[in-house]
C-alpha cells in the first residue's frame, strides 16, 4: 500500500453550504477519487489525525468507536453525520506492540472515538464505511522527528495491505485563512514542502525534521499549532525509501493546500 497525507478541510465543510459555494468542491473531488489510485482494496486503515494529541502515542481499540463531533458552530445536521466503520482491536494491539518494540511509548484506548479528522474525509474516500479503521494520536511534544520515527516503525504494516493515512492540512493558520496577504507565504511554504517530499528519503527526513526552517513556516503553522502538519511527518516516516510526490493542490480561502502520496 502507498501512504497518504490528505487535507481534511474545515470542519464538516463538504457536507454543508459554504460561501462561495464551490470553495471545497475540488478538494472533495480529489478525496472522492483518490481510492481509485490504490492497487487494491485495503484490509484496514491506520489513520493519524491532527485532532488527537496525547502525552504518548495512543491507538483506538474499541470494536465500534463512536464519532466525536469536535467542531463548533456548524449547522445542526452536521452533528448527525454518520460513519459506522468498524474498529480493529487486533490491529490496534499490533500497532501498540510494534511501537513499543521500537522503544516508542504507546497505549491502546478503548474509550476514544473517531474524530472529524477521520470520519469527514473517509466519508468521501470510502463512503461504504466497511473497512476497519484504527485512529492513532499525535504526540503532544509536537516533535517532528518523533513522528518520523513512529511512522518508520509502522511502515511494515503496508506489506499487510494496511493503508496508512495522515489527515491534516499543509497550511493551517486559522487567522490567515481568507487573507490574500498569506497567499504568497503559503505558496513559498508549499513549494518548499513539495521539494522536501520529493527529495531522496534521507534528505526528505532531514528537511521534514527541520521544517521550521522553511520559508514562512511559522506563518503557515504558528508555534504550538503545527498539529495539522505533523501527520505528514508520520506518513513520510512510514514511506521508508519510497518516493513521494504531490498529488493535489488547490487555493482554499486565499491559501495553497496540498496532498502528498508516497509509494
Amino acid at each position: 500500500m502507498p501512504t497518504w497525507f490528505i487535507p481534511h478541510g474545515g470542519g464538516p465543510c463538504f457536507f454543508m453550504d459554504w460561501n462561495p459555494p464551490d470553495e471545497w468542491n475540488r478538494m472533495a473531488d480529489f478525496l472522492k477519487n483518490v481510492a481509485a489510485t490504490l492497487p487494491r482494496r485495503p484490509k484496514a486503515i491506520v489513520m493519524v489525525s491532527a485532532h488527537w494529541l496525547k502525552p504518548h502515542f495512543a491507538v483506538t481499540s474499541a470494536a465500534q468507536p463512536e464519532l466525536i463531533y469536535d467542531y463548533h458552530g456548524f449547522p445542526p445536521h452536521t452533528y448527525e453525520l454518520t460513519y459506522p466503520a468498524p474498529g480493529a482491536p487486533v490491529l490496534a494491539e499490533q500497532v501498540v506492540k510494534t511501537l513499543t518494540t521500537a522503544g516508542i511509548t504507546s497505549a491502546s484506548d478503548a474509550d476514544r472515538g473517531f474524530d472529524h479528522g477521520m470520519f469527514i474525509p473517509l466519508k468521501l474516500i470510502f463512503p461504504q464505511a466497511n473497512i476497519p479503521v484504527v485512529q492513532l494520536s499525535l504526540h503532544n511534544s509536537l516533535d517532528p522527528e518523533q513522528h518520523l520515527e513512529a511512522g518508520r516503525s509502522l511502515g511494515t504494516l503496508r506489506d499487510q495491505d494496511i493503508l496508512i493515512i495522515g489527515s491534516g492540512m499543509s497550511f493551517h493558520n486559522m487567522r490567515a485563512y481568507g487573507n490574500p496577504q498569506y497567499g504568497p507565504v503559503s505558496d513559498a511554504f508549499d513549494d518548499w514542502l513539495t521539494k522536501a517530499v520529493e527529495s531522496s528519503a534521507q534528505e526528505r527526513y532531514r528537511l521534514l525534521a527541520n521544517w521550521e526552517q522553511a520559508p514562512g513556516a511559522r506563518q503557515c503553522h504558528p508555534p504550538r499549532a503545527e498539529e495539522h502538519l505533523l501527520p505528514l511527518m508520520f506518513i513520510a516516516g512510514a514511506a521508508g525509501e519510497d518516493a513521494g510526490r504531490k498529488v493535489f493542490s488547490d487555493r482554499i480561502m486565499d491559501t495553497t493546500v496540498s496532498a502528498f502520496c508516497f509509494g
